[in-house]
């Protein structure tokens, strides 16, 4: 948990920020606050530890001298011992107020600064954050801020009717979840996974993807279905989800691969969004299952940070 030590305004941005008795949270930040708005970074946080860190005199600088809105004390949890180490999609809560993390760090504004002119140095870069408010109210110090990890949820679906039936292993599956979780572990991103192996039938897979996007999953991959055949029926099932379709990740694996491998090119896999699940259709072998997972985990974390509605580089 953390304890807040300070509640800091400043109504100029790149200025330090002044001590309050309480703030006043809404859907736009901060009452009163220059960063307040609707954009991503309407919140900052600060521990303490860093003024420490550079011992600073609390006298000469005050809580708010490096511009964060919520100074706090303490760490979130175990597992992330400082607030540097939060992610985006993570969230502090304390009464009805609810914020997300949008953003770590910041750039400094330069040897300009005023708040580089004051301290001597700038620490948000590294040691701050940003959030969103999704929820409004009142902070003062002394509250508490219970800290909730961003817990991400994963569906691998095999489409076969071999494998559905025993006539051979799911192997495209099981490599599936491993590049998944391989990938999360990478990123320190918290995932439970879980996975289903269907026959090439359109009302089976329909019901699992509607199942997914209605429980908010964030990643779906479906491994098989994917060619030209009359089983292959994925793509056709899932692309009526989408809001949004994603076509050139696609087509720029087609292309990558199909220059050495001409079957490449005639895989239908597509990609895109659905309410908040991001859905990708995978051939059914191991190895393109490896190659097309390669080139989609290479924007996979922007693709989930824009999707949160995060400006995330």
């Amino acid at each position: 948990m953390l304890t807040i030590r300070s509640v800091n305004i400043s109504e100029e941005k790149g200025t330090v920020k002044t001590a309050r008795e309480l703030i006043q949270l809404d859907a736009s930040g901060i009452a009163g606050d220059a960063h307040a708005g609707a954009w991503h970074r309407q919140v900052s946080l600060l521990g303490e530890e860093a003024y420490e860190l550079m011992q600073l005199d609390p006298q000469e600088f005050p809580y708010g001298s490096f511009a964060e809105n919520i100074t706090t004390t303490g760490s979130p949890s175990k597992e992330v011992p400082d607030l540097k180490y939060c992610q985006p999609g993570d969230r502090f809560r304390c009464g009805n107020v609810l914020l997300e993390v949008t953003q770590i760090g910041k750039k400094c504004h330069g040897p300009g600064c005023p708040i580089q002119i004051k301290t001597g140095n700038c620490v948000m870069p590294k040691e701050g954050i940003f959030t969103r408010v999704l929820s409004g109210g009142t902070l003062k110090p002394g509250d508490t801020l219970h800290y909730e990890r961003k817990q991400y949820r994963a569906s691998v679906i095999t489409v076969s009717d071999r494998a559905y039936a025993g006539i051979y292993e799911d192997r495209s599956g099981p490599e599936l979840e491993r590049l998944l979780r391989e990938f999360c572990e990478q990123n320190q991103w918290p995932v439970t996974v879980s996975r289903t192996l269907l026959a090439d039938h359109a009302d089976g897979l329909r019901l699992v993807l509607e199942n997914a996007i209605e429980e908010g999953y964030d990643l779906v991959f479906t491994t098989g279905g994917t060619g030209i055949g009359p089983a292959d029926i994925t793509p056709g099932v899932v692309k009526p989800f989408f809001d949004k379709e994603i076509p050139g990740l696609m087509e720029y694996i087609r292309v990558t691969y199909g220059k050495d491998n001409p079957h490449a090119l005639l895989s239908t896999s597509v990609a895109g969004i659905a309410g908040k699940t991001l859905i990708f259709t995978l051939p059914g072998s191991v190895r393109a299952v490896n190659e097309y997972f390669t080139e989609i985990a290479r924007s996979l974390k922007h693709m989930i940070y824009m999707q949160m509605g995060l400006d995330v580089h």
